[in-house]
């Protein structure tokens, strides 16, 4: 395996670095082989990107076959739009040195949980966009080929929106209408990739609504999506194991089935 990091440079800035966990070919089984690539947003409400969320999700993607990056990207007071284009970025990288890392270029996915989610899914509505092609940015170089969120921040809604990290995001002084500018529900189009989204019925600090906006928006719109809301569960399990928990109340059983999901999800659409 190679495992590698690399500072990532943006036309707005060079603060973010990838982690780079790449599966190796073996002339044993098949030296050609390419593979799926999944990069990993952790969360921490555009405060913080929070380890327990990188590299523990990042093993599990390799035990599954797929090659893993951990995106650790601008928090505050650094603010959007740094953050997309960092995205927007790596998932350039990984396109142009898709035959040295062994990567199918027409499976990237972006996967985030929490704030991490909402960066996903801001590339995953916005790979296209004006924002993007204003800083040079060719969409064909950028665009994700598939989505996966978990219990994502995707509303900036006054009922449900997780005010705190649009508040990180764009500042304490942006203003409402700008603050829904960046409400996912409301940029998902067709060309949207399709989606695995799952989520807890507990969660108090990122509703559940969050992740049901994205679903409506997303079948709307005839988007392939595949969404699991579990029953118990607070915010910010990750793996929801005692290797990912920071407390005894992180560890919940009946959240540990999702990476089995996830890679059910991957073998059949990747």
């Amino acid at each position: 395996m190679q495992y590698f990091t690399k500072k990532i440079q943006t036309p707005i800035n060079d603060d973010a670095k990838l982690t780079g966990y790449v599966l190796d070919n073996t002339p044993e089984i098949d030296e050609n082989r390419v593979r799926p690539a999944v990069i990993i947003c952790p969360g921490g409400g555009y405060k913080i990107v929070s380890e327990r969320e990188g590299e523990p999700i990042a093993v599990q993607l390799l035990a599954m076959g797929v090659h893993a990056f951990v995106l650790d990207y601008s928090v505050m007071p650094i603010h959007h739009p740094a953050q997309l284009a960092e995205l927007a970025s790596v998932v350039k990288l990984i396109r142009e040195n898709a035959a040295e890392w062994h990567v199918d270029p027409d499976k990237i996915i972006v996967m985030g949980t929490s704030a991490g989610g909402h960066l996903a899914g801001m590339l995953a509505t916005m790979w296209n966009s004006k924002t993007l092609t204003d800083l040079g940015y060719d969409p064909q170089q950028i665009k994700p080929n598939g989505l996966i969120m978990g219990y994502s921040v995707v509303t900036a809604d006054k009922e449900f929106g997780h005010q705190g990290s649009f508040d990180h995001l764009l500042g304490e002084d942006a203003g409402q209408a700008e603050r829904e500018k960046l409400s996912l529900q409301k940029l998902v189009s067709k060309d949207t990739p399709m989606s695995f989204i799952w989520t807890t019925d507990e969660d108090t600090v990122v509703p559940m609504e969050n992740s049901l906006m994205m679903v409506e928006a997303l079948r709307k719109n005839n988007v392939n999506v595949e969404f699991h809301v579990f029953p118990h569960g607070q915010h910010g399990h990750s793996l929801a194991t005692a290797e990912t928990a920071k407390t005894d109340a992180q560890i919940v059983k009946d959240l540990q089935i999702w990476p089995v999901l996830l890679k059910e999800w991957l073998n059949e659409n990747f």
